[in-house]
């Protein structure tokens, strides 16, 4: 797996959600897509900046606000599924849950990394070109000021009965999966779905060593 490509999603998915603005104007008691990530990242960087564990890396710690304010607005089961491809529907339902465990530990263990270079970074927001009856959106934008220069991210969203969710993002071009869907399916050729599953948890301990 590309590690810095992992570290970057990981990234976008925590951080950049969180200069999102100008929302749209949706359905009655339904919060917008763009209005949705702005607020729940506003507040994801305010716990950063003012939790000291979280700055250093604390894993843990990380799991615990990851689980709290980023998965119930996640649509992580369709994200790992499209990740996996084709495989996901020969998978046990033991083994997708496992899939699914194995894969958020490897993003979590990459956020404690990201969560170092927490700065100053803006995000220049595309008008969101959707209309109140989308029930599938894509929010473009552009994160600035960051090393390396500005990073393109758009987020695939997805209207369920409980709100928005996202359930890709794209970085520079390349969505995530796409990106991971051919290693995967190389694993799973390999060693089949256990196999894979294995190589999710040794990548996210190896991760959790390097941050």
């Amino acid at each position: 797996m590309n590690r810095r490509h992992l570290f970057t999603w990981a990234s976008a998915l925590l951080l950049s959600s969180s200069l999102l603005s100008a929302p749209a104007a949706w359905a009655q008691n339904v919060e917008a897509p763009d209005a949705l990530v702005k607020r729940l990242s506003t507040e994801l960087l305010d716990t950063i900046r003012s939790d000291p564990s979280l700055k250093a890396g604390d894993a843990n710690r990380v799991m615990a606000i990851v689980n709290d304010k980023v998965m119930p607005h996640v649509n992580f089961a369709r994200m790992t599924a499209s990740t996996i491809g084709p495989a996901w529907r020969d998978a046990t339902p033991t083994q997708r849950q496992q899939l699914q465990d194995a894969f958020k530990n490897l993003l979590v263990r990459t956020y404690a990394g990201a969560l170092k270079q927490v700065g100053n970074q803006t995000l220049a927001v595309r008008p969101l070109r959707a209309s109140p009856s989308d029930t599938e959106v894509v929010v473009n934008s552009e994160m600035q000021g960051g090393q390396g220069g500005p990073i393109q991210l758009d987020y695939r969203m997805q209207k369920m009965a409980d709100g928005w969710k996202v359930y890709d993002i794209n970085v520079m071009g390349v969505w995530m999966a796409d990106s991971y869907r051919g290693q995967f399916a190389q694993a799973i050729s390999s060693s089949g779905i256990d196999g894979l599953i294995k190589q999710l948890n040794d990548q996210a301990r190896a991760a959790g060593k390097a941050s």
